[in-house]
């Protein structure tokens, strides 16, 4: 299910849980809706957008984590097939967006975290880093969430980024992909594409 890529020099990918927005996200970036399962896990295979003329593909990866009536083991292939494919893929990859629910994150970092355990978002976020991937915390939902700069800071640190988050504008992007303010995030993408020398990508964000 994962050998729907189009055959293109450079990627952005865009990761995170079921239900955080990537789909609208999606939908933001390129202008073209996209069919998304109406259960979580129903999108098990990548939705790739192609920029053919430019060798560039954008790709919405499927949703991970915790899935209501999706088995266990069904939830554990998706994880593993992500890792794959972006280990497949690491050296076209420019850019790892990882969307982030502003409301929630917080709280199911949190739940997950533990002495033998580490939240699968920021797992991915340091999986990134650790295959030469710039990661983006596009955090989603901002318009829900009354203490900004406080609900920021408190996810910078979950990443092991020390407040205050302003100082990490090329990683940490707060934005809401439905009402379609999201300038932060192609911000930092800007930054992360100029430093892959592909400023040509530009008019996409």
């Amino acid at each position: 299910m994962f050998e729907t890529r189009p055959d293109r020099d450079s990627e952005i990918v865009l990761a995170g849980r079921s239900n955080v927005g990537k789909s609208t996200l999606m939908r933001e970036i390129t202008g073209h809706t996209f069919d998304t399962g109406q259960r979580p896990g129903v999108t098990r295979a990548p939705n790739h957008y192609d920029w053919a003329p430019e060798s560039f593909v954008l790709t919405d990866l499927p949703g991970f984590g915790f899935m209501e009536g999706v088995p266990e083991d069904v939830q554990e292939e998706i994880r593993t097939d992500i890792v794959r494919y972006v280990e497949e893929y690491a050296d076209q990859i420019l850019v790892g967006v990882i969307v982030l629910d502003g409301k929630a994150a917080i709280d199911i970092i949190d739940r997950h975290t533990g002495p033998d355990s580490i939240p699968h978002t920021v797992e991915l976020y340091h999986f990134f880093r650790d295959v030469g991937i710039p990661p983006v915390l596009a955090v989603n939902k901002m318009d829900k969430v009354d203490d900004r700069d406080e609900r920021l800071n408190e996810i910078a640190d979950r990443f092991g980024l020390l407040p205050p988050w302003q100082q990490y504008d090329e990683t940490i992007a707060p934005i809401s992909a439905k009402r379609g303010s999201v300038q932060p995030l192609y911000d930092a993408i800007r930054t992360h594409l100029h430093d892959a020398e592909r400023d040509d990508l530009f008019k996409f964000f």
